[in-house]
């Protein structure tokens, strides 16, 4: 795994298998195991969020001078995740199954269509201009938030 497009649809993956995790266990309200599940999901996807926008954005966008292009919009969708995220922690700490996976549901169907149009477009684009800069690479893996 040494380009972009590799490395980061391997955590949109990693994302969903947690995801569907999370909310296989609230949909049981098993909410010991959701709670577990959906922290790791958060972490995950919270984690891959900010390499994109502390390490793969600027790069991309000082290497293409686009700041106004596909990195502004997925910025935008990036504050809607975290909104959303918010939201269904809410949910969660008030076990409140239906709004959970109500939310979860919005969430999925924003998450779906922003991956496919960063593995369709961005990652293959950024791959094409940044040429798997592994020092870039590496920046992208030391980016945690926990």
């Amino acid at each position: 795994m040494s380009t972009i497009t590799d490395i980061m649809t391997h955590e949109h993956r990693h994302c969903d298998d947690l995801f569907t995790a999370a909310e296989g266990a609230a949909s049981e309200q098993n909410w010991a195991e959701a709670d577990g599940a959906w922290t790791q999901f958060r972490d995950a996807l919270l984690t891959h969020l900010a390499r994109e926008e502390t390490v793969l954005f600027p790069a991309f966008e000082s290497q293409t001078g686009q700041t106004q292009g596909p990195t502004a919009v997925m910025r935008m969708e990036h504050q809607q995740m975290r909104a959303l995220v918010e939201e269904i922690n809410e949910a969660l700490r008030n076990r409140a199954d239906e709004e959970f996976l109500g939310l979860t549901e919005t969430l999925m169907v924003l998450m779906q269509q922003h991956n496919m149009k960063e593995e369709q477009i961005l990652y293959p684009m950024s791959d094409q201009v940044l040429v798997a800069d592994s020092q870039l690479l590496e920046q992208m893996r030391q980016v945690t938030t926990a």
